[in-house]
């Protein structure tokens, strides 16, 4: 079953056409990949979905919601949530604060003007929760560092662990290993596939390394100048000539 359903997709910026007539369905509980050269359309298909962008043709439907129809406040409410390429955390928050602003965002009854006792009782839960997202993210050392003294690998994980404290249906992940070494790219290959099999969370994943796209995807889908090329399993995209010929290069299937 589709979770997210995105139809006859079109953006135009002026005369440029970003995305044209783009058509993708994501199963429930899977790990689809959205790939293709720079410049393809990949981000506007993101920032449609999240409603950054508002598009010019189309309709986008998530857990048959039509989010198009909503305001774009109402976005994480409606279960979708997604980091961002450039880095867009709050580098003066630590990394508990940060958690904090998800959870604290969707907690029923959290105000902080609350009597004592109850205020209490309620932050605690909040603070439970996201002590668990730190710990799933590798970073309960740097609990009360703040955001922007991490390094670059840990603001990775950071900006992904808010993410998780919305408890997203829809996970939109933007280039999460770009720029990472071996070892973290290896952890994300590992929570990524824990986050779809163990806790449901489907996600769309944007992102340039090929050995974590074919490790981790169970489909994927090509963009080349704004149009769907190519959608299949890992062993189809790695042996589709005109994928080959568009963006992987003619050592992807050596």
């Amino acid at each position: 079953m589709s979770l997210l359903s995105l139809q006859n997709l079109t953006v135009r910026f002026g005369g440029l056409v970003a995305v044209n007539d783009f058509s993708m369905e994501v199963e429930q509980g899977t790990i689809h990949a959205l790939i293709g050269p720079n410049g393809a359309g990949k981000s506007t298909v993101f920032n449609c979905i999240s409603r950054f962008t508002t598009p010019t043709e189309g309709r986008i439907t998530c857990d048959g919601v039509d989010t198009l129809a909503l305001p774009e406040h109402a976005i994480a409410g409606a279960g979708i949530a997604r980091t961002f390429q450039n880095l867009e955390l709050l580098y003066r928050m630590t990394v508990l604060e940060t958690v904090l602003v998800g959870i604290t965002s969707r907690t029923p009854g959290y105000m902080p003007f609350l009597p004592g006792m109850k205020r209490a009782r309620i932050e605690a839960r909040a603070v439970a929760e996201a002590d668990e997202i730190i710990e799933q993210m590798g970073l309960m050392p740097w609990r009360g560092t703040l955001a922007g003294e991490l390094d670059f690998g840990r603001q990775k994980m950071l900006d992904v662990a808010r993410a998780l404290s919305l408890r997203p249906k829809l996970l939109l992940l933007d280039e999460p290993a770009a720029g990472l070494r071996n070892r973290e790219i290896a952890f994300i290959d590992e929570l990524l596939v824990r986050m779809s099999r163990e806790m449901g969370i489907t996600i769309v994943l944007v992102e340039h390394v090929m050995q974590l796209v074919m490790s981790v995807a169970d489909r994927i889908t090509v963009l080349n100048f704004g149009q769907k090329i190519a959608e299949g399993t890992p062993a189809d995209i790695r042996t589709n000539p005109q994928v080959i010929e568009a963006y992987l290069g003619s050592d992807a299937h050596a």
